[in-house]
């Protein structure tokens, strides 16, 4: 049995994932491919929350996030608890697809697990976000924190 790593960077507010690998090998490599495309793709976060791996304390991860303004959170040893959001997503996706399959090749489940992620990003209703689908709630708080700060920009002027 060959074991894969499925790394991910997701929103906490909207539960939505906004970028994602599979590796045979949790490194620092890895997270950094993880992170670099989702701050290109969707900018900087305020707050990036982690565990504590050695991928996510190492020197190259912190330094990226320092290096563009970004608050480091890491859950305490033990309390994945801390890092709730990111912990529902991988039960969801193993319990509804995943663990429901079998894959002879990487790239099947590859293929699966973009199909899984579509799904759960763009189609997949979600009750704590009052059946509403994950970027469609991110796309709307990025527009009202938009109007939020153009309102404050206007009254500073």
């Amino acid at each position: 049995m060959v074991w894969f790593i499925l790394a991910a960077v997701i929103d906490w507010y909207s539960k939505a994932v906004l970028s994602w690998r599979i590796s045979n090998t949790m490194d620092t490599a890895l997270v950094m491919d993880v992170l670099d495309e989702a701050l290109l793709k969707y900018g900087k976060p305020e707050i990036f929350n982690t565990d504590q791996g050695s991928q996510y304390t190492s020197y190259v991860h912190t330094q990226k996030l320092k290096d563009n303004g970004i608050i480091i959170s890491m859950d305490g040893v033990g309390r994945a608890t801390d890092n709730i959001a990111i912990e529902r997503f991988w039960r969801s996706a193993k319990v509804e697809r995943i663990y429901l399959n079998q894959y002879n090749t990487i790239k099947e489940l590859k293929e699966d697990v973009a199909d899984y992620m579509q799904f759960y990003n763009y189609r997949r209703f979600h009750e704590t976000l009052d059946y509403k689908k994950p970027m469609n709630v991110y796309f709307e708080s990025l527009k009202i924190n938009k109007e939020i700060f153009n309102t404050q920009e206007k009254s500073v002027a």
